[in-house]
């Protein structure tokens, strides 16, 4: 079962996949990338310059022993990231 959040987040990345991620003042270390994929609309350009691309990450990662999948998506016009789905 999964819940839907959309609560922006910090991540670090390296080699541009998620490495680790603060949700909700707990530190979760992705232990392995599920899935990526990239949608882009045009609807979502706020400018000429942006591609109007959301770069969705599904991973397992965990703030201790206990592993979760997580959905995280990056805005690569405002720089953000978001939680949006966590699996039970």
């Amino acid at each position: 079962m999964s819940r839907l959040y959309g609560d922006p987040i910090e991540v670090w990345t390296r080699d541009g996949e998620p490495t680790q991620f603060v949700w909700r003042d707990r530190l979760y270390l992705v232990r392995r990338v599920l899935d990526h994929w990239v949608v882009a609309r045009e609807w979502w350009k706020t400018s000429e310059a942006d591609p109007g691309e959301r770069q969705f990450w599904r991973v397992e990662a965990s703030p201790g022993r206990e592993v979760g999948s997580y959905e995280l998506r990056y805005d690569t016009a405002g720089n953000g990231w978001l939680l949006l789905r966590a699996w039970d």
